[in-house]
């Protein structure tokens, strides 16, 4: 439960296992990171959680909260930025019934890098 109270209380709203793991860690909690990652799947498996897996080779973890909304990950930092455009979302319906498809789900990931390089 109390990987739950941190994921619910921090203010990143995307944590790797490992985050979670040095949160633990640092309110002086006994769990190992093999418990931290045990429990994560847990709560994903009962959808408690959502799992990202990023091209760039981590997965985060977020509270299943409702509602749909993408995603942008930096390049340079890792940082997870949530999203919603309403314009995309239509797009990606329109596309997918001009092929004669209903959407039904999907992921959208922008990977993108500081304009200013810093």
């Amino acid at each position: 439960m109390r990987i739950l109270q941190i994921l619910e209380e921090s203010r990143q709203k995307h944590m790797s296992a490992e985050d979670v793991y040095r949160a633990l860690r640092d309110s002086h909690e006994d769990a190992g990171l093999a418990t931290v990652y045990r429990v994560l799947t847990q709560f994903e498996a009962a959808g408690l959680v959502i799992r990202h897996n990023f091209d760039s080779g981590f997965s985060v973890f977020e509270l299943n909260r409702g509602g749909h909304h993408d995603h942008m990950v930096c390049l340079k930092t890792g940082k997870v930025i949530e999203f919603k455009n309403e314009e995309i979302e239509r797009l990606q319906r329109e596309i997918a019934d001009k092929h004669g498809y209903v959407l039904e789900e999907h992921s959208l990931i922008l990977y993108v890098r500081p304009k200013d390089g810093k």
